[in-house]
């Protein structure tokens, strides 16, 4: 894999690499200014997960970062959490990128160019909006989401203009039905489309794929999405940029006219001129069956069957008996957006995440309850708790200096204790 043995070893071919990948998105934002009226070129770093070891294309403010050649070295301190993801660090707002990149330029400049939207996406007027939208792991959200995302595969492969706006009509169908059921799912959903679905849009627009490459690449990730297992924080990768790709033939830089108070929704609507039907329900009864309707009702109701342990064992875990809740201070996260599982009222499941805070670092490979706010995070009692030796079933805690984890007699839960 790329640069995995690179690193204090093989310099010259890393930093060739390296300052290749940093060369050719430069080159890319800078063709395609005219994309939002700016260069999105800034600072970003590549980085090791497993070593921490990264490489930047500028330095930073304190001189961490050593020269060599045309990038810049170091080593991410273990308190930052790994991801791909924007970031303020040593005095500038960064573009972070896991290494290994995709060995495909397209979908490596796709990704590169997303998180560097983000990086300037303040500046361009849109707040960062990280909503979870619960509704997308409930049965019935889930089929109207998968609904719309075949009738969209179909209008991304259309040959002409009347097929294409038939199936755009019926994407759009699938999803006025789904907000009919789902009254705040709009509001909710649009939040995530103007944060991570305009940000894949400017990804996959500075990809440079021709016609072809931009079909397969949609029907192709569409379908990879599609066996995630849960849509909650990551649907709008899939959405909005097949949208905006769509209304880029007529409306090339339609994404100008777009601000946070935009309900893209109503913006896709009108710009492509889409009559809904009065009668929701019965529309989309009548064209779901184009779009492997019947297979998707079968699999989503078998989906929530079984979810229906999954969550009382869940609530067991981490609400009915004891356990260990850690309170929030100055918290960091990282984790990944395709596993996460609703828990009602009580928050989120996070199969795996990693957490960094005044208190220390949480790493959890086998589950943890997010509450609604995100002010305290539950996990399951410690099997081991010496010192500052601390672990549990999937989990490893280490506190820093003047903290500790004490059981509390009233309750039996674990908690904080700072000294």
């Amino acid at each position: 894999m790329f640069i995995q043995s690179s690193f204090g070893q093989k310099v010259p071919t890393y930093q060739d690499s390296i300052a290749t990948y940093f060369n050719e998105i430069k080159v890319e934002m800078g063709k395609q200014k005219q994309l939002w009226g700016k260069d999105l070129y800034g600072p970003m770093f590549f980085v090791d997960p497993d070593t921490r070891q990264m490489v930047a294309n500028m330095p930073d403010s304190t001189g961490a970062l050593k020269q060599a050649a045309e990038i810049y070295v170091g080593t991410l301190p273990t308190e930052v959490n790994v991801s791909n993801t924007s970031i303020d660090w040593n005095g500038r707002h960064w573009a972070m990128i896991m290494l290994p990149l995709p060995t495909n330029k397209q979908e490596r400049l796709n990704l590169l160019a997303h998180e560097l939207f983000h990086v300037s996406q303040l500046s361009l007027g849109f707040q960062l909006f990280n909503t979870e939208n619960n509704h997308l792991d409930q049965k019935e959200g889930r089929i109207y989401l998968r609904l719309e995302l075949e009738a969209l595969k179909n209008a991304v492969q259309a040959t002409n203009q009347k097929d294409r706006k038939m199936h755009l009509t019926n994407a759009f169908t699938f999803r006025a039905y789904r907000y009919l059921i789902y009254p705040e799912a709009k509001a909710t959903e649009n939040l995530l489309e103007l944060n991570e679905g305009i940000a894949e849009y400017t990804g996959v627009v500075m990809g440079g794929r021709n016609r072809k490459q931009f079909t397969e690449h949609f029907v192709q990730s569409i379908d990879y999405f599609l066996k995630n297992p849960t849509f909650v924080r990551s649907f709008a990768y899939y959405t909005t940029p097949v949208y905006g790709y769509l209304l880029m033939s007529t409306k090339k830089y339609w994404n100008k006219e777009v601000t946070i108070k935009t309900s893209l929704t109503d913006y896709f609507i009108k710009a492509f001129n889409i009559s809904l039907p009065v009668d929701l329900k019965k529309s989309t009864d009548l064209i779901l069956k184009q779009y492997k309707g019947i297979e998707i009702i079968r699999e989503e109701e078998i989906r929530a069957k079984r979810n229906e342990q999954q969550i009382a064992d869940y609530k067991a875990k981490f609400i009915v008996q004891p356990h260990v809740e850690l309170v929030f201070e100055k918290m960091n996260v990282s984790f990944d957006p395709r596993n996460i599982m609703p828990l009602e009222d009580k928050g989120t499941i996070y199969p795996t995440i990693r957490v960094s805070d005044n208190w220390g670092i949480l790493t959890v490979k086998n589950g943890a309850l997010m509450n609604p706010n995100w002010s305290k995070i539950s996990i399951s009692l410690p099997l081991l708790n010496e010192n500052k030796n601390i672990s549990g079933d999937g989990w490893t805690l280490e506190l820093k200096d003047g903290y500790s984890l004490i059981k509390d007699q009233n309750t039996a839960n674990y908690r904080l204790k700072k000294e």
